[in-house]
């Protein structure tokens, strides 16, 4: 013990020695400046580094901790403070985010080839195989491939036609189901979801499969698991959290069932008479055997192509005619003036046709103003930078992902007006402004060589839907729709269903 305390005595002594000593202060003082000098530039945003304002960011996980249940409105509130061209870190990846009208065009038009591709996600690789889809493969010529099937044999004008009659069956079966609820509440919240996926699924695999529960349950798990956070994505050292909660099991056991649930749709396809059938596994099983588009598409290809139809289509196509209907019940205004409207024009019918709908430019306000606050994807599928690039005066790194928030652009008061929070259709009667990609003030279908190519698919079912609801019933809301609290995920609907009583007007 007397020899312990005799060297710790001895160890002290010669502790405070070596810190008397001025090569060792001298040592001390500068390892406590460049601790400052880090710390410094660590919590400060890098304005003399030519890149754009930065809030200040956290070790390990970036601005993560920022972007709360709502990342589209933390983000727009960042913006506020930081601009509209924002540089935010998701634990070591760099993402860019673009909240205004000016800095979108730059990107999604100035320089939409720079920004074309997309970003490797752990959840969008497992899910939608591997990139082999549209929506997520990257920008290259396999891309342009897929997108030309698309365009041309699946979503083309002539095969929107072509599916008519589908729209008018289903429809008119939600319509019976209205009519009979009499004058309890009806679930429009699960109607329109049901009618959306009927149509789809007859679209694109040739019979409804919505009345099966293991259909349903699947597709409810696609859509919950794609809006997933994985941090293993954004944090490659963290990965293993994603095993620990269980995300890796989840996305495997689902890859796998969705492949065979799509394997089984393409053998029953290839095991039938075809018939005159049009739907679209019979337009891509026929390009695959004819070889008739230049290029080969495999059977992975196939099921990535129908996976992104139901992805892309049925959550989004619903959620903008819940919201439409939403803001017509908050504000019975704007409901009363499109009842007119649609009344007038169809005088002595019993439901509206599409053809009707060119005439109607209240309808047509109504959407488009719905699109503007409420866009189905508030955050854009992100893109990412191939090359550097210089935008709006700033250095953007290669391998940069960019993060367009519609949901602010929509709401810029510079380009709205003071009352950009509020609804009013009545702004866009005598605008040219349209959500097509050229404006890019409206862009909830995104922008450039990456906008959706079903926009036109998903609006003549909305629009023919939403005159009917109009034009052949009165609707009373039966809930205070001062506030509608939104969902969290990808694609953004209401919190809890709506749900309003019909009245006949036959």
């Amino acid at each position: 013990m007397y020899k312990r305390a005799e060297h710790q005595k001895l160890h002290n002594k010669t502790t405070l020695k070596n810190l008397k000593n001025p090569d060792m202060q001298m040592m001390i003082m500068i390892l406590l400046l460049c601790s400052v000098i880090i710390t410094i530039l660590f919590f400060t945003k890098g304005g003399k580094s030519n890149t754009p304002s930065s809030p200040p960011r956290l070790p390990l996980i970036g601005n993560l901790h920022q972007l709360g249940h709502h990342p589209h409105r933390s983000l727009c509130f960042l913006s506020h403070r930081y601009g509209p061209l924002m540089l935010l870190h998701f634990g070591s990846v760099p993402v860019l985010v673009v909240s205004s009208m000016e800095s979108a065009k730059e990107v999604l038009k100035t320089h939409d080839r720079v920004f074309a591709s997309r970003p490797r996600s752990k959840i969008f690789q497992k899910l939608l195989y591997d990139g082999q889809d549209v929506a997520a493969a990257p920008y290259g010529e396999y891309w342009r491939q897929m997108k030309s099937v698309c365009v041309l044999h699946l979503l083309s004008n002539k095969m929107v036609r072509s599916f008519r009659n589908v729209r008018e069956e289903e429809m008119s079966l939600m319509m019976e189901k209205i009519r009979k609820a009499s004058s309890l509440p009806v679930n429009l919240s699960e109607l329109l979801a049901n009618l959306t996926n009927d149509v789809i699924c007859r679209v694109a695999l040739g019979r409804k499969y919505g009345c099966e529960t293991d259909f349903k349950e699947l597709m409810e798990r696609l859509t919950r698991l794609l809006g997933v956070f994985s941090v293993g994505t954004y944090v490659p050292w963290l990965a293993w959290i994603d095993w620990i909660r269980g995300l890796d099991s989840q996305l495997e056991k689902l890859r796998n069932d969705v492949d065979e649930f799509l394997e089984r749709v393409l053998q029953d396809h290839e095991d039938g008479d075809g018939g005159d059938r049009t739907d679209f596994v019979d337009v891509l099983l026929k390009i695959q055997r004819e070889k008739s588009v230049g290029f080969d598409i495999d059977r992975v290809s196939i099921k990535a192509i129908i996976l992104d139809v139901f992805v892309g289509g049925t959550d989004t196509s619903y959620t903008l005619m819940e919201w439409v209907m939403t803001e017509l019940l908050r504000h019975p205004e704007c409901l009363r003036r499109l009842q007119e409207e649609v009344r007038t024009i169809c005088k002595g019918k019993s439901s509206v046709l599409e053809e009707d709908i060119q005439d109607m430019n209240y309808l047509k306000a109504v959407i488009k103003e719905t699109l503007r606050l409420h866009p189905p994807l508030p955050l854009m599928v992100p893109h990412e930078s191939t090359h550097d690039v210089r935008l709006r005066n700033y250095r953007i790194p290669a391998g940069t992902q960019v993060m367009i928030n519609a949901w602010a652009i929509g709401r810029e008061v510079e380009t709205w007006g003071p009352d950009a929070e509020e609804f009013r259709p009545e702004r866009h009667l005598h605008s040219s402004v349209d959500f097509r990609g050229q404006d890019f003030e409206l862009i909830p279908f995104g922008a450039g060589r990456r906008i959706c190519p079903a926009i036109s698919f998903a609006v003549v079912l909305n629009e023919v839907v939403l005159a009917n609801l109009v034009h052949q019933f009165g609707w009373i809301s039966t809930e205070d729709q001062a506030e509608v609290a939104e969902s969290t995920g990808i694609a953004i609907h209401r919190m809890f269903p709506l749900y309003a009583i019909a009245s006949s007007t036959s």
